[in-house]
This record gives structure tokens, sequence and C-alpha cells, in this order.
């Protein structure tokens, strides 16, 4: 019964949130910052603004190099074009801090698979900040004796559930899957950085009531790719919680970026560390021996760390 009773203490221990405000920011000086969001667009409501206004205004003290964007920054039918007054509604009006005038790296999720995918990519030639070069790109940084390469992959065509509903996304079927996933092998080969982050908008591990062949399909198709490689991290969004999930056989952090909206429930499966329903956004940051990404959630607590070290 006591033994009972430990492990069920242990559980609550691992799974409660654990807030810790952030009350000493030189744990972002001399790093090499940037910020997570995901999962955004709901015109402001839900907790859209206030998460706005706090990335803003924790980034005068973290400085964050830039906005990688996970996904789904326009719900529900994506845009219509560059001209489409989601772009304000969504995005420009939102997050307008000034210290989130700062380069934004998207993907494209599920929702704006539903819209003119084009126009994500387009909107490039209309805002300073926007800057996605193609569907799948990568990076390379270089700042305080720190490299990284980030891989930006475009995960609904990896997926047969949205290659099969042309109607509703209309475009998935449209991209060579197999092209796609030759050139992660070909980046990945040659990257020999600090740090390798490959960020996408579907998770390939992950708690969630969505249908289980996209996760099938991600472990059948991405995950040995990224094993062979034996990237850091995988960080995705799409479930609007955050998870921090370990894989036996694998020595990659799989993380689930909450939604900088509206948040779901969440529970543990194999493979869980941590969990949570908050909504909020995570701050990655690199030295070159250690790798932090700390979850965030909306009142600024810092909930839980992924830490890697070399």
């Amino acid at each position: 019964m006591k033994q009972r009773s430990l492990i069920l203490l242990l559980l609550v221990l691992v799974f409660t949130t654990a807030k810790a405000q952030i009350t000493d920011y030189s744990i972002f000086d001399h790093k090499f910052n940037f910020y997570i969001a995901n999962d955004l667009g709901r015109n402001g409501y839900y907790d859209q603004k206030p998460i706005a206004e706090l990335m803003g205004t924790m980034g005068e003290e973290v400085g964050p190099e830039f906005v990688l964007a996970t996904g789904d920054i326009h719900h529900f039918e994506g845009v219509r074009s560059v001209n489409d007054p989601l772009w304000m509604t969504n995005y420009e009006l939102i997050y307008s801090h000034p210290e989130l005038m700062i380069d934004w790296y998207p993907v494209l999720g599920n929702h704006e698979y539903r819209g003119n995918t084009q126009a994500v990519l387009d909107y490039s030639n209309v805002s300073r900040r926007w800057n996605m070069p193609a569907r799948y790109y990568t990076k390379t940084f270089s700042e305080k004796g720190t490299t990284m390469r980030i891989v930006w992959i475009d995960t609904a065509p990896l997926i047969d559930k949205y290659r099969n509903e042309s109607e509703t996304y209309p475009d998935a079927c449209k991209q060579d899957m197999k092209k796609q996933l030759a050139w992660i092998d070909s980046v990945l080969t040659v990257a020999k950085e600090n740090w390798v982050i490959v960020a996408g908008h579907h998770p390939i591990y992950a708690q969630t009531a969505k249908d289980d062949s996209e996760r099938a399909d991600m472990q059948a198709r991405l995950d040995p790719i990224l094993r062979k490689h034996k990237v850091d991290m995988y960080v995705c969004g799409h479930i609007h919680n955050f998870q921090h999930i370990r894989m036996k056989g694998s020595s990659i952090d799989y993380v689930v970026n909450s939604a900088g909206s509206l948040a779901r429930k969440v529970s543990p499966i194999e493979g869980t560390l941590f969990c949570s329903p908050e909504p909020g956004f995570s701050i990655c940051s690199a030295s070159k021996t250690e790798l932090d990404l700390r979850m965030i959630d909306k009142k600024g607590n810092i909930l839980y760390t992924v830490t890697r070290k070399k």
C-alpha cells in the first residue's frame, strides 16, 4: 500500500504543472535565444492576445533572435491570398509588440492546407518579418560561439490522411513526399552544427485524440531519418498542449509546443516525461554545451525545461 502511494505521489510530481516564475533573466544571457509558437490564429480570442503581449514584454529581457512558428497561424480555413484580412486579425495586429518585429520562420500546418498554401509563402514578399522561402527549408545560425541548424519541414504531405482528403486539403496530394524525405536525409547528412533541431507541425509521438494514423505515418516515414542522424530535438505543434516525450531506442527529445491561443487537455503515455494542458509558447536557449527549451505558460511561468548537454 505504501509503495502504491509513493508511485502515485511521484506521478503527481512529474505530471502536475510545477510553475516557476522567471525572476532572474540572466539565464538567457550569453545564449542564442529564440521563441517557438504555433496554433495561434484565433483573431486574438481565447488566450491569443495576452500570450502575444507576454511574448513581447518577455522579449525585452530575453532578446529572441527570431520566432520559429510551427504551423496553424491561421484557423480555421487558412488564407485565400496575401491580402486576406486574416493576416491582420490573426497576425499583424496581434503580434504587434516592438520586440516581436523580428524574423518569423514558419511552416505550414493542416489549417493552412485548407486554404491557399502558396499565399502563405508569398506573404514573405509582403511582410518584412515573415520569412518562408519554401515549403521546407533549412538555415544555420552562428552566434556567441554556438552553431545551430534548424530544418523546417512540411508534414501534412507526409500523412496519408491529408493526401487522401483532396477536397479539404487540395494541395497536400500535389506535393512530392519522397522528394522531401530525400531532401531531409541529405540535409541532415551534412549537418555538423553543435545542435540540430527539426521542426514540423505534426507530432511523431504524442498523446492526442487525433487520428492515430497521423503519428503512424510520421513514425514510419520521418522518424527513421531523424534517428539515423541523431538529431537533438523534433519540435512540433498541432496538439494544443505541452508534451515532452523520450522513446526507448531513440536519443531524440520529442517536444510538442502548446497552442498560443486555445489549449486542450492532455495525459501521459509511454515515454512521457512531462505534459501540461496550459497554453503558451517556448523559449529555446543554446550555448555550445547546453540546449534548453523552456515551456512558458500564459502568465510567464516556466512550466518545464527540456535540457540537453554536450
